[in-house]
């Protein structure tokens, strides 16, 4: 309490009209009427550049999805894609120089293994329980015949066009016209990557820093140096570069290009974290981050939902869109933090009540927007003392956080922040509106609650914008 009182003594300044202090060393202070008032005359001047950050000189590539050109994406691959799309949204308006990378695994295993199960789905060769199913891959293997036929001997490069068309028929379509990302970079494993000379440089670097050794007639990166819990095998005994390889000439060129990077993986990765930071600590990246995304569950009416019509393999993102909107969507797979896992209520999210979180806050812009809809102006100049009532300095304390959760997230990434300031703007001002005439009101009180509902719905709308929801004027 003593040092409370002595930091108390030591604060002056004009936005602080009041401090109080409470056990066991609290500081309570309270916002001046100039304080409030700079705060709305702050957002109605700057509309939708409020919160943003000043320029930065850090360029970040954030790659996200990234799912193996096998098929349709599923909606584990959804929850990272909005998640990497509204993390490089939040990072744009804090001055970063962002870039969306989809990189595309068309090379190595992975696509022989692709190839082969074409091969096995056109009858060609024994099935394997390794292989990739589902009726996207019969069907390809059915209008492909006579190419099964002609090159069953070399798997790689079936699986190579196979990657091809089902990247330009499920995956592009689905990122860009059904989840409304757009991906700054489009990268090759093969093309950009392998061919342009990434994996060899990554381990002649290696060499150079002396940290490669051969051993069981193959060759090792001493990682366990930076961080990680084992070295790991760069080149198999069969002189075959690994996945992890490929993967430091992949960051080696991200390096190269004057990008830190922020790596977004599906839960099935968790054991990638610490030898691909092992790999960015040696080539020297700025800022190395790797986010891991727990699993999504589908309920409805309190039971697991199976929505695919392929076999049931797996759900694609497209079905679920298609079934409850691409709002809702976004909102629920947004809401939690990535190592949460989340059970997604079908029912809950097609409401079209203020149970529905989606609807409760799209109600609120829309409710905005009635308001200027009737012909009212925002004032030139009003009157902070006007907004006098708790509902109405409640809501502008709201509007005063918006620029810090913008930054706190830039830090730290807790996405899921936004989404709560999301429904909590909604909610306290569904609260002024119903405890407060607006339009109807007197003189100055009316000018005053205009101008703070015009600053509502900029930044209600900006929030929506940066979370890629929609702003209905009108439900």
């Amino acid at each position: 309490m003593k040092l409370a009182e002595e930091i108390a003594a030591k604060i002056s300044d004009t936005m602080i009209s009041r401090i109080t202090i409470a056990p066991p060393g609290f500081l309570n202070i309270r916002l001046s009427d100039s304080a409030l008032q700079a705060v709305i005359s702050d957002v109605l001047e700057k509309k939708e550049l409020f919160g943003n950050g000043d320029r930065k000189s850090e360029k970040i590539q954030v790659e996200f999805i990234s799912a193996n050109p096998t098929g349709p994406l599923t909606i584990a691959n959804g929850r990272g894609g909005f998640f990497g799309d509204v993390l490089s949204r939040v990072l744009e308006s804090q001055g970063y120089e962002v870039e969306r990378e989809y990189y595309i695994n068309d090379a190595g295993n992975q696509v022989r293994m692709l190839g082969l199960s074409a091969l096995a789905a056109g009858g060609l060769v024994a099935d394997s329980e390794d292989y990739y199913h589902g009726e996207h891959i019969g069907a390809w293997a059915s209008a492909h015949s006579a190419t099964l036929e002609a090159r069953k001997d070399d798997p790689e490069t079936l699986g190579r066009m196979a990657a091809g068309d089902f990247l330009a028929e499920f995956i592009k379509p689905a990122v860009e016209e059904k989840m409304k990302i757009h991906f700054q970079r489009w990268t090759s494993e093969q093309a950009d990557i392998r061919e342009k000379g990434y994996v060899d440089r990554a381990l002649a670097l290696f060499k150079e820093k002396g940290l490669v050794v051969e051993k069981d007639s193959a060759v090792w990166l001493k990682t366990t140096e930076f961080g990680d819990d084992k070295d790991r095998v760069l080149i198999t005994s069969d002189g075959f570069p690994t996945y992890f390889l490929v993967d430091a000439g992949h960051y080696l060129e991200a390096k190269e290009r004057g990008f830190a990077k922020i790596n977004i993986l599906g839960a099935d990765h968790h054991g990638y974290v610490s030898r691909i930071q092992a790999v960015a600590k040696i080539i020297g990246l700025s800022r190395s981050e790797v986010i891991v995304m727990q699993l999504v569950r589908l309920l409805e009416n309190g039971k697991e939902a199976r929505m695919s019509k392929r076999k049931g393999v797996f759900v694609i993102i497209d079905d679920l869109i298609h079934e409850v909107g691409l709002d809702a969507v976004r909102y629920f797979f947004l809401e939690k933090n990535p190592e949460t896992h989340i059970d997604f209520d079908i029912e809950l999210a097609k409401k079209q009540s203020k149970e529905n979180p989606v609807y409760y806050i799209q109600y609120a812009h829309a409710r905005l927007c009635s308001i200027f809809r009737k012909g009212a102006l925002v004032p030139a100049w009003f009157q902070i003392s006007a907004l006098a009532s708790d509902s109405e300095r409640g809501l502008i304390r709201k509007l005063t956080a918006f620029p810090e959760i913008l930054e706190d997230i830039a830090a730290d990434y807790r996405v899921s922040r936004l989404v709560q300031y999301a429904y909590d703007l909604a909610h306290t001002f569904h609260i002024f509106y119903e405890k407060n005439r607006i339009l109807d009101a007197d003189g100055e009180v009316k000018d005053a609650r205009m101008a703070l509902a015009a600053a509502t719905q900029i930044v209600l709308k900006k929030t929506l914008d940066i979370l890629g929801m929609g702003a209905p004027s009108s439900m």
